[in-house]
């Protein structure tokens, strides 16, 4: 996808360097900086503190930390260690523990001079799979606005929330790729992004991105989907995941579940965009996910742009006042019209998953 006409992936690694490169989110929309991680410590502070977000790229870049533990520390135990603190960085997104497992296993044994090799082409690997997973998660779920518009004859107005988007991915996203291949093939349409507080990814990161890609949108603040959806004005949700379970439970950005609540009243389609590598095969209980619960920072303060162009953060509540900050909420099969995956579309429960993904 593009920034500022100018094709970019969200992660890439430098062969001649040894480094990583990723496009360091916590300074988007404001600034655009390619940061360079070059240690296995760099990597997993780029995780934590979301220089890097979304499930799909959270993976990629411990896979791609792997890979910086070899070359800053060609040792097993190391290695193990290494693997062990980027599992724990961050803990709902089921990618980062599939990538580091994946990864592992990989080089598991390998003591020669070429495990470097190895760990790079399984990141690579990982990398590309996702873009084609992603491409087909779009191809799958263009069938669906490809309908709407059908019977509407009209824009196709698509609610958001959170980023899903290429920003979340390594390219085309989850959610938004459904989006992308419409507008590639003409199909007007407008998506409704949820501001989606405290960090504002949909506002600072999905109309960003849709803005690169002239996909015309509009940020609303989280509370507003549901009256939207009253008025006839959201023809359908589209939303990512950072962990889906066998049933069909949905776990995503904190609000999810409310959006899905609101579209099930107004008769609304609540999709849910996301690649095999999100699903966790193992829990069956969402009370089983453990819920991040972040710095109460994120809610009291909050950065933008002041008069001259320079970014500053301030504070908006009380300074006495107490904060909690979950950062994901449950969504609940049964509110979830359809899961939107690389292999097709199904419904969100067991059977169907399973069918699917012949487990």
């Amino acid at each position: 996808m593009k920034i500022k006409g100018k094709e970019y992936r969200t992660i890439w690694f430098d062969d001649k360097n040894s480094i990583v490169n990723i496009i360091d989110q916590t300074k988007l929309p404001h600034k655009f900086i390619i940061k360079k991680l070059k240690t296995i410590n760099d990597a997993i502070n780029a995780i934590k503190t979301m220089e890097v977000r979304g499930a799909p790229l959270i993976g990629a870049t411990a896979a791609y930390g792997i890979v910086l533990s070899i070359v800053e520390n060609n040792d097993q135990s190391f290695l193990k260690k290494s693997s062990e603190d980027l599992i724990n960085s961050r803990p709902t997104a089921i990618n980062l523990k599939w990538a580091v497992d994946r990864m592992m296993k990989k080089l598991s044994g390998v003591n020669s001079d070429k495990i470097l090799n190895i760990a790079l082409k399984e990141a690579s690997d990982i990398c590309e799979e996702d873009i084609k997973f992603c491409e087909n998660i779009g191809l799958n779920g263009l069938k669906l606005i490809e309908e709407i518009y059908k019977k509407k004859k009209d824009t196709v107005n698509i609610l958001t929330h959170c980023n899903a988007g290429w920003l979340a991915t390594i390219n085309w996203g989850t959610a938004t790729s459904p989006i992308y291949h419409a507008h590639k093939k003409n199909i007007p349409v407008h998506v409704w992004v949820d501001e989606t507080r405290p960090r504002n990814q949909g506002a600072n990161l999905t109309s960003y991105e849709l803005n690169e890609e002239n996909v015309p949108n509009t940020i609303i603040a989280d509370n507003t989907g549901g009256i939207l959806m009253q008025r006839g004005e959201v023809d359908m949700c589209i939303v990512g995941t950072d962990r889906t379970l066998s049933t069909g439970d949905v776990c995503n950005k904190i609000g999810t579940y409310l959006k899905a609540l609101a579209a099930k009243d107004n008769n609304i389609p609540f999709y849910v965009a996301l690649p095999s590598s999100t699903i966790d095969w193992d829990i069956s209980d969402f009370k089983e996910i453990p819920i991040e619960e972040r710095n109460s920072e994120e809610l009291s303060h909050i950065e933008g742009l002041d008069e001259n162009g320079n970014v500053k953060k301030v504070q908006v509540y009380p300074i006495k006042s107490k904060s909690m900050n979950l950062a994901f909420d449950v969504t609940p099969a049964k509110y979830v019209t359809a899961l939107i995956t690389e292999k097709g579309t199904c419904e969100a429960s067991k059977e169907s998953l399973k069918k699917l993904f012949n487990k």
